[in-house]
């Protein structure tokens, strides 16, 4: 029986990898979102510590050559002014972060959400005039989850500039729902990742915006488990077949996933069936699961994914490479390859 990758000793499981789950907790971030109502840190989670040393040194302990930052959970929910102030401020903030990386980070921005027409407004300036990477969302807004057709004019915007959205799980907008005395993030965030799947299927998202690279973390949650139970609209309800597209699962095929959380052999097994090798990256969910974790939950997936040379370089950095073009290769960019 294999072993728990969990019990295995922290090292160097990734070549000169791409990170692109790897969450930042700036103090003055964290204090805001508390002085607006708001938490960083969801209820029953431990508190992680974080700077930018610590990010790279667990980076170059681990293989790890660069990362997507991305701030989670973004901008709280304000009355419009305040939130459009709050995004403007995160996003120059992440600009500045990237530019004193030294080429060891990109970003993902955060937007001004509820407030749509200023949320088109937000990401073409940080991705136009900041130059930040990508577009770091949740998967619901009070309800409105990122393939309702109100975010069209957003995803269109991003499939014009090719620009990746990094699309992580909030808590669902469920009222009176019992926790069972959990942290919503240990099961909730699975489900949230499938729900939004099925929206994107039904809605035509993922049809209407083909070329929009979309990113779901954690393996894409239950993804790979529900991809076909996903399929069964049509026999379910006679009226969804015209919702439903010819090949839904090569539809859904299209999503990108990282492998944070899924080194464990049977959600591996899963997401290793599920997806195509040249969408799946690497994640690390740093400071929020902590380095040992990382170290031991790459190992699991380079032992049990059994990827060729070729399909672990591109897992690795190739992939992400493709996708966020700060990372292309230049014969001055840092490496940690060994």
């Amino acid at each position: 029986m294999d072993a728990n990758p969990d019990n295995e000793p922290a090292g160097s499981p990734w070549m000169d990898a791409i990170d692109v789950h790897h969450h930042i907790i700036p103090d003055f971030y964290s204090a805001a979102v508390r002085d607006m109502g708001g938490v960083a840190v969801l209820s029953g989670v431990d508190r992680p510590s974080w700077s930018v040393a610590s990010s790279l040194a667990m980076m170059d302990r681990q293989g790890i050559r660069a990362a997507v930052v991305n701030l989670w959970p973004g901008v709280p929910m304000l009355e419009r002014s305040r939130s459009r102030a709050f995004a403007r401020r995160l996003n120059e903030y992440l600009a500045e972060f990237v530019a004193d990386g030294a080429g060891r980070f990109g970003a993902f921005a955060v937007l001004p959400f509820p407030h749509l027409d200023d949320c088109v407004e937000e990401f073409v300036y940080a991705i136009d005039v900041l130059g930040l990477d990508g577009l770091g969302l949740l998967t619901n807004y009070d309800g409105i989850y990122v393939g309702d057709r109100r975010l069209d004019p957003l995803l269109a915007e991003a499939e014009r500039r090719r620009t990746p959205i990094f699309i992580h799980p909030g808590v669902p907008p469920s009222v009176g729902q019992p926790t069972f005395g959990l942290p919503l993030s240990l099961y909730e965030f699975p489900f949230e990742s499938v729900r939004l799947a099925a929206q994107l299927l039904y809605n035509g998202t993922l049809e209407r915006f083909p070329d929009l690279p979309m990113i779901l973390p954690h393996g894409g949650g239950g993804i790979s488990y529900y991809a076909d139970r996903l399929t069964y609209g049509s026999i379910i309800n006679g009226e969804l077949a015209a919702r439903l597209p010819d090949d839904p699962i090569a539809v859904l095929r299209r999503l990108y996933f990282d492998v944070a959380m899924c080194g464990g052999r049977h959600s591996l097994a899963s997401l290793r069936l599920f997806a195509n090798v040249e969408r799946i990256l690497v994640g690390s969910d740093y400071p929020f699961m902590p380095e040992r974790f990382g170290a031991s939950n790459g190992a699991g997936v380079a032992r049990l994914a059994q990827f060729d040379p070729p399909e672990w370089a591109a897992v690795n950095r190739a992939n992400a490479e493709r996708l966020f073009p700060r990372f292309r290769p230049t014969e001055s960019f840092p490496s940690t390859e060994r």
